[in-house]
């Protein structure tokens, strides 16, 4: 069995290679060619935690892959001078059941999610995107960011955070690193880093919208991944009303994001709004952006499917690479 630290797994997950892996993870989904039971919460009552269990398998004519994620959220964990969260990926070979690797879930996940927006973009942002903003200064607004420029020639960047310093601390952090332009920006307000964007990326815990609609550039493509609880709301809902909405997944947005929940809610859309899932559009069976005006909105609420096909990716780089820690099991 092979292990896999974060650094091992993120030189294992190159940017280019993980959206590619990403649209097959959701055309897979779409096309009834993956397995993916509900994932199951398990809640330990005396940490006031939970732990979920997130298995898939793929099954493309070209890709197989069979992987279980398991998160751990743990509230209790930064008073003790550790994170909220631990995660980690268990790759099985999809035709004997064997384990074969174990990696380290966090930076997975963070790439992974990264990517599949990343693959979004890539299918519905205007070819000639150059500018975008990037709300959230974490960990996924950098891959966020990655993935952007990856499939789009993009020349400028704005970001926006509550708290500046996060804000300053990206845009130096990030300059310049592979696809990423040197012109990273810092928006005073999230007017000045919307009104001229052509991609805007969502990576925050928001509860209330990050953003005014009456902002947006005609023409423009969302990418919301944060909002992954009814109560969190990044996208307002204005925006949602008036742009094609492209999900992961039906069943699990609708259950799961403020995005869409309080949209509906409030009677500013049906759930009907929702045009298709990406990988519907993928397979031929949906359109994707069909003019250069209309506003594209990309709701990822984070699939199992994407944690086996970039599992799947990472051992077989991983491999090829010579990383990791080789074990008997």
């Amino acid at each position: 069995m092979l292990i896999l630290n974060s650094t091992e797994v993120r030189k294992s997950l190159p940017m280019a290679e993980t959206i590619a892996a990403m649209k097959s993870a959701y055309l897979a989904l779409s096309t009834g060619k993956a397995e993916m039971p509900l994932r199951a919460r398990l809640p330990v009552p005396p940490q006031e935690a939970v732990s979920l269990f997130m298995p898939a398998f793929v099954n493309n004519e070209e890709d197989h892959a069979l992987a279980v994620k398991i998160v751990s959220v743990f509230p209790k964990n930064p008073e003790k001078g550790l994170p909220l969260i631990h995660a980690s990926v268990v790759v099985m070979d999809a035709e004997t059941g064997k384990t074969l690797a174990l990696l380290e879930g966090g930076a997975l996940t963070a790439i992974r999610t990264g990517a599949g927006a990343g693959a979004a973009t890539d299918i519905l942002a205007r070819k000639d995107s150059k500018v975008i903003a990037i709300f959230g200064a974490g960990v996924q607004a950098r891959t966020q960011l990655e993935a952007a420029c990856t499939v789009r020639n993009i020349e400028k960047v704005w970001v926006y955070d509550p708290i500046e310093e996060n804000a300053n601390n990206f845009a130096k952090e990030m300059a310049g690193i592979g696809p990423i332009p040197i012109n990273i920006l810092v928006a005073d307000t999230p007017k000045q880093a919307v009104e001229n964007a052509d991609i805007i990326s969502t990576a925050t815990t928001s509860l209330s919208p990050v953003f005014d609609a009456a902002h947006l550039k005609t023409g423009g493509h969302i990418n919301g991944v944060g909002s992954y609880t009814p109560e969190m709301q990044e996208i307002p809902a204005d925006a949602v009303k008036s742009a094609k909405v492209v999900v992961d997944s039906r069943s699990d947005s609708l259950a799961e994001t403020g995005d869409l929940i309080q949209a509906i809610k409030m009677g500013v859309i049906t759930k009907d709004h929702i045009h298709a899932e990406i990988g519907e559009i993928l397979a031929g069976d949906k359109s994707g952006r069909e003019n250069e005006t209309e506003i594209t909105y990309f709701k990822s609420v984070g699939v199992a499917v994407q944690d086996a096909m970039a599992g799947q990716l990472a051992l077989e780089n991983a491999k090829k690479l010579g990383l990791g820690q080789k074990i008997d099991f």
